[in-house]
């Protein structure tokens, strides 16, 4: 399983790569909000990166950009799909889910701009992006949970829906919206290709107490060892 970065902020980028190996980053509205930067210089910014570490290419890291929330026709999430992904061959351009957003995405992957159709939050909503050929589809895992579903078997059920028609590993399922260690766990067991999170939650999850007694018992044999 992949793991990339949740995230627009480019020090938790670099931090993120070089400490985790992330494999690719997704961005959304919020992200770029919380960076600081105007959107456009937050993903110029995200994109020059990438060329420094050589990373060039949706195969070698890609990166989620989305389109502006408020554009609602496919013809115009076209059109700004196409100035996005102009700004990088890393980008892979977000897409909401909805009747336009599908249209939109089987438009721009017909075209060669990749796509990641996002806030997928029931199965039914995870088939039609993969049997036009979405590069990515992310099914919102931290929101539904936190309404008490149950966020493996969702997962487990996309990942058996996508074996069936044999879009598995072709249309790559990102968990998104991970909060937690488990549920980075959950998606792991149920098969998806990738989770993405923040690099808080991957700190969180390599952490343990008993990792730190251990080390300090280690520790106390070894002050205690003739040496």
């Amino acid at each position: 399983m992949k793991y990339f970065l949740d995230s627009a902020k480019l020090d938790e980028i670099r931090e993120a790569y070089h400490t985790f190996g992330i494999d690719g980053v997704t961005t959304n509205p919020k992200h770029i909000m919380n960076s600081g930067k105007p959107f456009l210089t937050a993903i110029q910014d995200i994109a020059d990166w990438i060329r420094e570490e050589g990373l060039d290419g949706k195969d070698t890291f890609p990166v989620s950009v989305e389109i502006d929330p408020y554009i609602e026709k496919a013809n115009e999430m076209v059109e700004a799909a196409r100035k996005i992904a102009a700004i990088s061959e890393n980008f892979v351009i977000k897409i909401p889910c909805t009747p336009d957003g599908i249209s939109a995405a089987r438009t721009l992957e017909n075209e060669g701009i990749r796509t990641n159709v996002t806030l997928i939050f029931t199965t039914s909503q995870a088939i039609l992006p993969a049997k036009n050929g979405s590069l990515f589809v992310s099914p919102f895992i931290g929101w539904k949970e936190a309404n008490g579903e149950d966020g493996k078997q969702y997962i487990s059920d996309i990942v058996q829906i996508y074996k069936n028609y044999g879009f598995y590993g072709k249309t790559q399922i990102i968990c998104a919206a991970v909060r937690t260690g488990r549920q980075i766990a959950d998606c792991a067991i149920a098969g998806a290709d990738i989770v993405t999170a923040g690099l808080s939650v991957y700190k969180d999850a390599i952490t343990h107490p008993y990792t730190r007694q251990g080390i300090e018992n280690f520790r106390n044999a070894w002050d205690n060892t003739a040496k």
